[in-house]
């Protein structure tokens, strides 16, 4: 696999190198752009797997930097924008970005997103028969992969499949992640219906969880079911209507 960065920052661009090296030592870095024009040019130029950019560049910012590619560039190479700011999100994922880091990038999260590349790109390709076939039925309902949640004044953007579980908290929901408790106004019930099934189950009214988190169930003498997640220190607690889920566990 190929990538580009660009940062129009030296030493931002050359920690990403270097973090990128350790967490994916068979990715080879074939270029880092200091601007939007170079990162245009050497994608155009290397036809790259994959580019890290940087939003906010001379020349060209990350998010002009997309639809200023050849077709046959754009459509080689899957996009992960680093950025300070969280406000470009929305535009990011508009340009089929695949991922969105917020800078400084925690090593546990950009190991989070090279998992996901490496899920994604390191896959043998179909065959254009098959391809075609797919094209022709129908797309499937995306679901909720981003939340913006409250951190004091700011706002952050969290990956739902950092979140350990939501639970309703008054006129908020509470979201819980691996070493955080955050808020956002989108109701569990709105939450349940934008949510992999597969992934985040309704174990209470007020409670949804992240499944890959669940650990072990406690069963009491009187029926009732508590969670163990990986982690949490905290349990969560299963309501009777949906302690038929964790029976056999």
């Amino acid at each position: 696999m190929k990538a580009v960065l660009a940062d129009d920052e030296p030493l931002l661009a050359q920690h990403l190198r270097t973090r990128l090296a350790a967490l994916w030592p068979e990715l080879d870095i074939a270029g880092v752009a200091a601007n939007g024009i170079e990162a245009r040019d050497m994608i155009e130029a290397l036809r790259p797997d994959l580019a890290f950019l940087d939003i906010r560049m001379p020349g060209l910012s990350g998010l002009e930097v997309i639809p200023a590619l050849s077709p046959a560039a754009r459509a080689a190479c899957r996009v992960v924008f680093v950025t300070a700011y969280d406000e470009f999100a929305v535009q990011a994922f508009e340009r089929e970005a695949v991922d969105y880091l917020l800078k400084p990038v925690a090593d546990d999260r950009l190991a989070l997103a090279v998992a996901r590349l490496r899920r994604q790109v390191v896959v043998a390709p179909q065959d254009d028969l098959l391809q075609r076939l797919q094209a022709l039925l129908p797309k499937a309902a995306s679901h909720l992969e981003w939340v913006r949640a409250s951190v004091g004044s700011e706002v952050r953007l969290v990956a739902v499949d950092e979140i350990c579980y939501f639970q309703a908290a008054d006129k908020y929901t509470a979201v819980f992640t691996r070493d955080a408790e955050l808020l956002i106004r989108t109701p569990i019930k709105e939450l349940a219906e934008q949510l992999d099934p597969e992934k985040f189950w309704q174990v209470h009214r007020g409670t949804l969880i992240n499944v890959r988190q669940v650990v072990s169930a406690r069963h009491d003498a009187l029926g009732r079911v508590s969670l163990k997640l990986r982690d949490r220190t905290e349990t969560v607690a299963v309501s009777r209507g949906y302690a038929h889920l964790f029976r056999q566990m």
